[in-house]
């Protein structure tokens, strides 16, 4: 698959991001906020019966790549027990941008991904 491909790919897996929920509309987004993205990104965790659940509320024609390696990460962790999340490899987010000429946005998918990552690791110390 050459690099148009991919992002073709990419750009069609980003329509699969599950919408917000209403409850999360009107809450102060503050706590949600990854800063380090070049765009807008709010996660919101929950944590239920041993499992999580992320939602993401970001502009997908804005940053579809971001929408698109969201949808991919919470295809995979989402109902899971946190540990599926914590698992998640150091390196998923360079493996994936690799040949896409992505590298810029890096930063930010990483800091997505500790998101995830901490809020998985708080919900097992509550659990």
């Amino acid at each position: 698959m050459d690099r148009d491909e991919r992002m073709q790919a990419l750009v069609q897996y980003s329509r699969k991001l599950e919408p917000v929920p209403e409850r999360y509309r009107d809450v102060d987004r503050s706590e949600f906020t990854v800063p380090e993205c070049q765009t807008r990104v709010d996660i919101f965790p929950e944590y239920h019966d041993g499992l999580m659940h992320f939602y993401a509320d970001v502009n997908v024609r804005q940053s579809p790549t971001v929408a698109a390696v969201l949808a991919i990460v919470f295809a995979a962790v989402n109902d899971q027990t946190p540990d599926v999340t914590l698992g998640i490899p150091v390196d998923f987010v360079q493996t994936l941008m690799t040949g896409m000429g992505l590298n810029a946005r890096e930063v930010g998918l990483n800091a997505m991904i500790v998101r995830l990552k901490r809020a998985a690791a708080d919900s097992r110390s509550r659990g």
